[in-house]
C-alpha cells in the first residue's frame, strides 16, 4: 500500500505487476526502485543465479527490451555527445590561448 503511495498508482497495479499479469513501463520501474531505493537492474537479477538477469531480460515483452534499448542508446549518445564537447572545447580553447599567447609576443 505504501509503495503505491509513493509511486501514485493504485495498489491493485502493484499486485498485477507483482502476479506477473502486468509489466511496468521502463519510467515506472524506475520509479518503483527510487522509491524502494534501489537500483532497477535489482528487479531483474535473482539472488541465486547471477545469469538469472539476463534470461529474465531476453523474456520481457519486444516493447519493453525496446524501449529499454532506446533509452539506454540515448544515455550512451548523451554521455558520448558531452564528452566530445567537452574534448572539443578544450582543444578550441587551447588553440585560443596559444594565440593569444603567440599575438602577446609579437
Amino acid at each position: 500500500m505504501k509503495l503505491a503511495d509513493y509511486c501514485d498508482i493504485s495498489p491493485g497495479y502493484i499486485g498485477e505487476i507483482e502476479s506477473g499479469r502486468k509489466f511496468p513501463s521502463p519510467e515506472m520501474v524506475e520509479k518503483i526502485a527510487k522509491s524502494l531505493r534501489v537500483e532497477p537492474y535489482l528487479f531483474f537479477k535473482n539472488a541465486n543465479d547471477s545469469s538469472a538477469g539476463d534470461r529474465q531480460l531476453q523474456n520481457l515483452p519486444y516493447n519493453i527490451k525496446k524501449q529499454i534499448k532506446a533509452k539506454i542508446k540515448r544515455q550512451i549518445k548523451t554521455q558520448v555527445t558531452t564528452q566530445i564537447n567537452t574534448q572539443v572545447n578544450l582543444s578550441v580553447s587551447e588553440i585560443y590561448n596559444e594565440i593569444s599567447d603567440i599575438l602577446d609576443n609579437c
